[in-house]
């Protein structure tokens, strides 16, 4: 009997940008227009919202992924909004009256580069 070769898994496009987020350290936040880009495709800021919205247990950072006008969207749950807020200021990120991320340039992270493995097509 022959031995079929595994092929690797390759992770689907929700475990890439889930993989990208959990090396976002804390105190700092990304774009979900920079987590699309930086995976290869510069028009799926939406598609790393959903991605945000089914993350569930504590492993993925989903609260440092803000919109790019360096605000909180609101969208999905109602309790998240809030809840992002509390813990980005949990880890020194501030806020102004109107609700955006102060100094926002340099609280965003740019990587140098990131590591998530092989991407679907």
């Amino acid at each position: 009997m022959a031995t079929e070769a595994k092929t690797p898994a390759v992770p689907s496009i929700y475990d890439a940008v889930w993989a990208l987020v959990r090396q976002i350290p804390p105190g700092r936040v990304m774009t979900y227009g920079q987590v699309a880009t930086l995976l290869g495709s510069p028009r799926g800021a939406r598609a790393v919202g959903y991605a945000m919205f089914f993350v569930r247990g504590g492993d993925v950072p989903w609260h440092r992924v803000v919109n790019a006008k360096g605000m909180i969207s609101f969208g999905g749950e109602v309790d998240r909004p809030p809840l992002q807020r509390e813990m980005l200021q949990a880890e020194g990120v501030q806020f102004d009256d109107a609700h955006r991320i102060v100094d926002f340039a340099r609280v965003i992270w740019r990587p140098e580069r990131v590591e998530v493995g092989p991407l679907p097509m």
